[in-house]
């Protein structure tokens, strides 16, 4: 986890809140981290909390596991990429720039062009 987190703190910037299950390698790594780097992480520890993310990316876990693997890591975040659009296309979650309603294809073809 501290590996982990280093790398996270490093590529997003350090949060102000971590929500973590209540493992506790997740614990003393943060504990560690803000004693070492002086900072000051608050640890939001829930059981239940990160599930709700879990559960959005159920089925980008189910697309991509019959795969076998990829070679290139590009193919992994281009197919990935793909799958969260046309989900979030599902869920209507996609802002759209016009007045009218568009079909998840519509979006689509846009997002293409």
């Amino acid at each position: 986890m501290s590996a982990f987190l280093r790398k996270a703190i490093r590529a997003r910037g350090l949060p102000e809140k971590v929500t973590i299950d209540q493992s506790g390698s997740n614990t003393a790594a943060i504990i560690r981290y803000n004693r070492i780097h002086k900072a000051a992480i608050i640890m939001q520890q829930a059981r239940y909390l990160n599930n709700i993310v879990e559960q959005d990316h159920r089925t980008v876990k189910r697309v991509v596991r019959p795969m076998l693997g990829f070679k290139l890591f590009w193919a992994v975040r281009c197919t990935i990429a793909g799958i969260e659009i046309i989900h979030a296309m599902r869920k209507g979650q996609l802002a759209t720039t016009g007045t009218g309603f568009t079909t998840p294809a519509e979006q689509f073809y846009a997002l293409a062009a």
